[in-house]
């Protein structure tokens, strides 16, 4: 009988750079953090974790067990070096200012590991999302998942293709983000509800 991998759904709850004119930049952080983390409930066979450099943030939003790195800086090799120490053979991670993102983004990033080393999902920034088997691979950058790029992890592969394509998503990293955001997409509750709060101006 095969054996399913273990596998990790990573939420990288960076600081945002930007926030919305008129919303306070902690609450939007919460925000953003409260809805990835709204996602990673809805995974099914994958276990969730969040990852942050504020201790704090993780008595704030999710739940009592929610499994968390804490990191002086959120580069992909070394939250992958943490899930492979926790025994996980798959570890996908994914913008924490992508609130809307669908789980089937997720879904994708992780199909390819069963014949590539690595997938990458990009973004009009960076990257949304990044999937490794592990531990991930030697020739893998000590990066954020803002400083790489599909074509950028290909260069450094042994073989091209060992870096599998996953469909794209945007990030709220300015105000022209905004317009990205689907009314009609289910979640990001909290993200909404911020930015139709009463006390924004228009």
């Amino acid at each position: 009988m095969e054996i399913s991998p273990r596998r990790v759904a990573v939420a990288v709850l960076d600081p945002p750079v930007w926030s919305p004119p008129g919303t306070d930049p902690g609450a939007w952080w919460l925000a953003l953090a409260e809805d990835v983390i709204d996602l990673l409930a809805t995974l099914a066979e994958v276990e969730p974790a969040v990852a942050t450099t504020d201790p704090d943030l993780p008595g704030r939003v999710g739940w009592p067990g929610l499994r968390t790195y804490v990191r002086p800086r959120l580069d992909v090799q070394s939250l992958y070096d943490a899930a492979a120490a926790d025994g996980f053979d798959q570890a996908v991670l994914f913008a924490g200012d992508a609130p809307d993102l669908p789980g089937m983004i997720l879904a994708k990033l992780l199909r390819p590991l069963t014949t590539r080393p690595m997938a990458a999902a990009p973004a009009q920034a960076g990257l949304v999302g990044l999937a490794a088997r592990l531990p991930a691979p030697a020739w893998l950058p000590a990066a954020g998942l803002i400083d790489l790029t599909p074509g950028s992890l290909r260069q450094l592969a042994p073989r091209a293709t060992d870096v599998a394509p996953a469909p794209g998503w945007h990030r709220l990293r300015g105000p022209e983000d905004l317009s990205r955001l689907d009314p009609g997409l289910d979640g990001w509750d909290a993200t909404r509800a911020l930015l139709s709060a009463p006390h924004r101006p228009a």
